[in-house]
């Protein structure tokens, strides 16, 4: 139905793991839309993709793949949950996140709370079944 590209950010969160070290844990992602070169919405928390037309959709990850490098966020299989609006995402099913540059973020961190951004790019690939 339709691919766009995405650059934006991926944002972690400074927080302790089960073993009660500090570490970096995914937030939310940040992103802007585009296809030829224009904006044509935004991707943010839930997941959340929201086309400029004013449909949106929310996915829940169904399967991952590596990316190509290890500072490469996966690729992403993600079921549609819920949708809004009237446009071009109404009657997409499937959302899948592929040819993705940068996103993840390692180290330490010494201050619960804290956040940092890891820049990112990605193709999202919109489909529907039928």
């Amino acid at each position: 139905m339709l691919t766009v590209h995405a650059e934006g950010a991926q944002v972690y969160e400074c927080k302790a793991g089960a073993d009660g070290k500090l570490g970096w844990a995914f937030r939310e992602p940040i992103a802007t839309l585009l296809a030829d070169g224009k904006t044509v919405g935004h991707h943010y928390a839930g997941p959340n993709w929201e086309h400029s037309d004013g449909s949106a959709v929310v996915g829940k990850a169904a399967t991952n793949a590596p990316g190509a490098t290890p500072s490469d966020i996966p690729w992403l299989k993600l079921d549609v949950v819920s949708r809004r609006g009237n446009g071009i995402l109404t009657s997409v099913t499937t959302v899948q996140r592929i040819n993705t540059q940068g996103g993840k973020l390692e180290g330490a961190c010494d201050k619960p709370g804290a956040t940092r951004s890891a820049p990112y790019s990605a193709d999202y690939v919109f489909l529907r079944k039928g």
